[in-house]
């Protein structure tokens, strides 16, 4: 991996604690496999992110140009939703729609998304990939679902096989971001 490689966490919601937990784990853990890897969480509590509304990218506010400028100088990402009634966050499609067409374009993304119910993991098969897919971005094969019963009382996954999905995540990342980096270099 090249130095200066940065992966950037996204907790795409602006309430609770779960979706930001299960993302700092996947960051935490890619940091640990790829020691030159830099890392920043950006958890949407933090900012105050103005909706989007076409205007110039220059006229939003600070938290919202900040916001912009850690998506557009990150070259892997970990990006997460809780799941509200069968559908991603309002904030994190907000961001989304913020960004240029090719802010994400031949960068990797991992996907979380917690949720209720057993089947709001189906959010990120037909929401978030197809957006991936806009941005041109390459989209790892696994991703992580938990379920609220996956956590403990203080919002920290706590289930082995949510565990072991957070690290293959993170690995899947880290492997794919090296792979592409490799190309990028031998194409010159």
């Amino acid at each position: 991996m090249r130095i200066g490689m940065k992966m950037l966490g996204i907790s795409g919601t602006i309430i609770g604690e779960k979706t930001s937990s299960v993302v700092r784990k996947v960051v935490k853990h890619a940091a640990l496999l790829e020691p030159d890897l830099k890392t920043e969480m950006l958890d949407l509590r933090d900012y105050e992110v103005q909706f989007c509304d076409g205007r110039n990218p220059a006229a939003y506010n600070l938290d919202t140009q900040k916001v912009m400028a850690a998506v557009l100088s990150a070259d892997c990402f970990v990006i997460g939703t809780p799941v509200f009634q069968a559908s991603m966050a309002a904030p994190l499609k907000n961001v989304f729609d913020l960004l240029p067409p090719d802010a994400f374009r031949d960068k990797v993304i991992g996907f979380i998304a917690t949720g209720g119910t057993y089947q709001h993991f189906l959010v990120i098969e037909n929401q978030l990939k197809p957006i991936a897919g806009y941005f041109r971005a390459y989209v790892t094969p696994d991703y992580v679902y938990a379920h609220r019963d996956h956590f403990n009382d203080r919002h920290e996954v706590v289930d082995a096989s949510v565990l072991q999905r957070i690290k293959g995540l993170a690995r899947q990342i880290v492997e794919m971001s090296k792979a592409l980096q490799g190309i990028r270099t031998a194409a010159g």
